[in-house]
Order: structure tokens, then sequence, then C-alpha cells
């Protein structure tokens, strides 16, 4: 959160980082529950109590998320829901904003796969995808909050994968298989 002056809001930044395992396990009604909770509710219940700042300031609301937000995969079904609900959410309020005449950027962050243990961890045999190096993600994010840019994709060809989600269905389903070892994230 950046400040701007005293009790003011420039900045406020939402990521949270909410995963069960992958797998089949993972889609109980407790399981979807909990990540809806962490990876979307959270965000909607930070910005209804920081818009009013926001507002004031002429701020910027950066929304980190996944590409699992963006395109669907195999076994990562509550995960999804939670990361589609944020572009659904946060892309409809840019745009009540925007006819409102409201000057509040939101800055959408389409983030892969990090290089943290907890994530190899919960990946580990179900993805041959590489994980970025974190500290690059993160200047991605923050460049993208400073100049107010509507959306970040870091990787880069995380933009391709997106847009390839409405021009080729069967093209992209055959790049996820690529990425995924179905033995594996079916035994989780």
């Amino acid at each position: 959160m950046g400040l701007s002056g005293p009790g003011g809001l420039d900045y406020l930044v939402l990521n949270h980082l909410g995963a069960t395992p992958s797998g089949t396990r993972s889609r109980s009604v407790q399981a979807t529950r909990w990540l809806l909770q962490v990876n979307f509710l959270s965000y909607v219940q930070l910005t209804s109590l920081a818009l009013p700042s926001l507002t004031d300031s002429k701020g910027s609301l950066v929304v980190v998320s996944s590409l699992l937000g963006h395109v669907p995969t195999s076994f990562s079904s509550p995960y999804s829901a939670a990361k589609f609900a944020l572009d659904g959410f946060f892309g409809s309020l840019r745009r009540e904003l925007d006819v409102q005449d409201v000057n509040v950027a939101i800055t959408m962050c389409v983030l892969g796969l990090r290089d943290r243990a907890s994530t190899a961890e919960g990946v580990r045999g179900v993805t041959r995808a590489k994980a970025a190096p974190g500290p690059k993600a993160a200047l991605a994010v923050i460049r993208g909050g400073a100049t107010r840019a509507p959306g970040v994709f870091y990787p880069w060809h995380f933009h391709l994968l997106c847009l390839l989600r409405g021009w080729l269905p069967h093209p992209r389903a055959w790049f996820i298989r690529q990425e995924l070892n179905v033995t594996a994230a079916a035994a989780a």
C-alpha cells in the first residue's frame, strides 16, 4: 500500500496465496469455498474498504491473478474458479469506474508459476512448466501498477495463451496437454 499524505492511499496491491494440493481431491466444496474466500472474496472485501481512499487520491488497484484465471486447465477447478472470478469482478469494476468518471486504475496481473518452494511442491510431477523467477515477476507487477497499465502478463508469452483461448480452442488444449503429466495429476 502506498500513502498519499496523512491517512491517504495511493496503491493497493492484492496478492494472496491460497491453494489446495493439485488433483481430484481438491474439488471438494470445502476446498472450493476456502479458495474462493482467500483468492476472491478477500480481494473484494479489501477493495470495497479501500475504494473511497483510492478514489480521493486517484490511486491504483493492482490485482495479482494467475494464468489459470484466464486459461482453464486440468486438475485446477477450484483455484481456476476463484481466479476467473477475479477477472470478472475487476473487469466489471473497471468499466463501472470508467462510466462514472472515477480515476482509479485497475491493473490485472496474470502470472505463471513462481519459483517458491510451496509452488514447486504443489505441482511436482503434475506439470512440465518451468517456474519463473519471483523477483522478476514482482518487478513486472510493480511496473504495471506504477504505469497504471490495464494488464501485465509474466512471462510475456502468457498474453498469447490468453488470446489463443478465444481464437483457437483446440490447439490451446494441445499446448496445455504438453505441459501436463495427466497420470501424476490424476493420482494426486
